[in-house]
């Protein structure tokens, strides 16, 4: 007995020993992997390999479902899958299984996602409604056989809260009748008002409309946009909602459309229309083209369904096709801006405009905040790594000729300035460090128009991660998204300027968020 009892203790130590040493095993996988060169730490990428548009996001029971374009074998763009990531506070994300595979219809291209609460579709229950995911299908044998009809729209529904997923078997649900070559990124939400489910979708060079009772039978409405907005490339990724007006009672409707090329600073970029919908048009008295940021690196962005209209929350794509596929990544490229809330605004100078800005969790992993008094011309602070830092500051009484420029010791540099005589910011990352890996990565400093309530008391808030900046003005009035890939971090920051200065300067780490 005592020997079976000496033999029952050797084998329980060894297994726990072995448990434990899995666990560890696996958390220094995770840590080793997660600290690659360039690899944000407080941004979402998936785990290996490529990653673009973010799909299907959606709030439910507490907890947010980010999809996305994922090619699970290489790091160049391939056969598109839907990857999946899920959280509780819009800045940690846990990595899940594959969604989405491509089947005998197709790949599985961009599109949303819906709780169809009222099981519409008959694809769920009353107890247990159905989330439904709508995609398009590119069918890869008919583009290369010349054809334009490769593109149609399907569905598939989870009844697990997104946890597996069954394809509907009525695909597509939206045939491509009209050979159109680019017919694409369904998004998906419910309109009260006429009590049907309204789809907005790309055909080209501008939008289309179609409504549903149950999420399968679809009838289009209208179309929007054939002599409107820019036209320097496809339209991608529509996003059709209503905001508020920050401070007043009315209500209007945003339409959010991506396009490759065409952007403002070259390649891709995101416009979007302030107007109205009745439940079948969207219409518009907007003249000018309006562009909510003017970085080169936010593409494909949507907002999130299952929130209030007072929540508006987008995610976008931290890239852009002309340099996607060649950034200096190895194990995984592409990463997702932070989560940013989105409100609607109006001044007589700039009309109605979007302001965007990060999500009100992302504080919550601010730490060893050092505040610093009034930095005025040629002062310089000095830091570990501003790579992974937060800045927040302000230039009070009048916004005038400035430069906020990082370095390293490699003598990169990175320069945010403004231009008062053009009512411009400037932000150049053209000598940043490695940037020959596309010409147009480097080629020219980036430039945004000042909109902005005022020019006095601006608020300036810079978050930096490995491989990116995101510069918001103004509460988000002006901004830039940028990958940058320096050497080695910034670790001084020198403000240059005449006139101006910098007031309730606060410095702050940022925790990262893989575990």
């Amino acid at each position: 007995m005592k020997h079976l009892f000496l033999i029952f203790l050797f084998l329980t130590l060894a297994s726990c020993k072995e448990k434990t040493t899995s666990i560890n095993n696996k958390e220094a996988l995770v840590e080793e992997r997660f600290r690659e060169t360039y690899r944000p730490q407080y941004h979402f990428t998936p785990p290996t390999m490529w990653m673009n548009d973010p799909n299907g996001l959606i709030y439910h029971n507490g907890t947010y479902h980010l999809f996305y374009q994922h090619y699970p074998e290489d790091i160049v763009w391939g056969p598109m899958h839907w990857g999946h990531a899920t959280s509780k506070d819009l800045v940690s994300w846990e990595h899940k299984p594959i969604a989405l595979y491509p089947d005998e219809l197709g790949l599985i291209f961009s599109g949303s996602a819906v709780m169809d609460t009222n099981n519409t579709s008959g694809l769920g229950t009353k107890d247990n409604p159905p989330m439904v995911a709508i995609f398009t299908y590119h069918l890869m044998e008919g583009e290369k056989a010349g054809r334009k009809d490769f593109q149609t729209q399907g569905i598939a529904y989870s009844l697990d809260e997104g946890e597996t997923w069954k394809k509907y078997s009525g695909n597509p649900v939206i045939g491509n009748e009209g050979n159109i070559k680019d017919f694409r990124d369904p998004k998906v939400m419910w309109h009260d008002d006429t009590q049907k489910w309204v789809m907005s979708l790309v055909a080209g060079d501008h939008a289309k409309f179609y409504s549903s009772p149950n999420l399968k039978d679809w009838t289009l409405m209208s179309e929007f946009g054939k002599n409107i907005g820019a036209h320097g490339g496809v339209w991608e990724c529509p996003d059709l909602f209503p905001l508020e007006v920050e401070g007043s009672d009315e209500t209007k409707w945003v339409l959010i459309i991506s396009i490759n090329p065409g952007a403002p600073n070259g390649g891709s970029g995101t416009q979007y229309f302030i107007g109205d919908f009745d439940g079948t048009t969207f219409t518009t008295n907007q003249k000018e083209i309006k562009w909510l940021d003017y970085g080169t690196d936010n593409y494909a962005g949507v907002t999130f369904n299952g929130l209030p209209d007072t929540d508006r929350t987008f995610i976008g794509w931290m890239s852009n096709w002309n340099y996607a596929r060649d950034t200096p990544t190895e194990a995984w490229r592409s990463a997702m801006t932070l989560s940013r809330k989105l409100t609607l605004h109006k001044n007589s100078s700039n009309g109605f405009y979007l302001k965007n800005y990060p999500v009100a969790s992302i504080d919550e992993y601010s730490y060893d905040t050092v505040e610093h008094d009034t930095m005025k011309n040629g002062m310089s602070l000095s830091s570990k790594n501003y790579n992974e830092q937060r800045l927040d500051f302000k230039i009070p009484s009048n916004l005038d000729d400035f430069e906020l420029n990082f370095s390293n010791v490699n003598k990169e540099s990175l320069k945010l300035s403004y231009d008062s005589s053009k009512s411009q910011f400037i932000l150049d990352r053209t000598d940043s460090g490695i940037t020959d890996f596309e010409t147009s990565f480097g080629e020219k400093p980036h430039i945004a128009p000042a909109i902005i309530d005022n020019k006095e008391d601006v608020d300036f808030t810079i978050i930096m991660d490995a491989s990116s900046i995101e510069i918001f003005i103004d509460g988000g009035s002006t901004v830039f998204t940028d990958q940058i890939f320096p050497t080695t971090p910034f670790t001084a920051l020198t403000f240059t300027s005449e006139d101006a200065t910098i007031a309730n300067l606060k410095v702050s780490k940022i925790k990262r968020i893989w575990k």
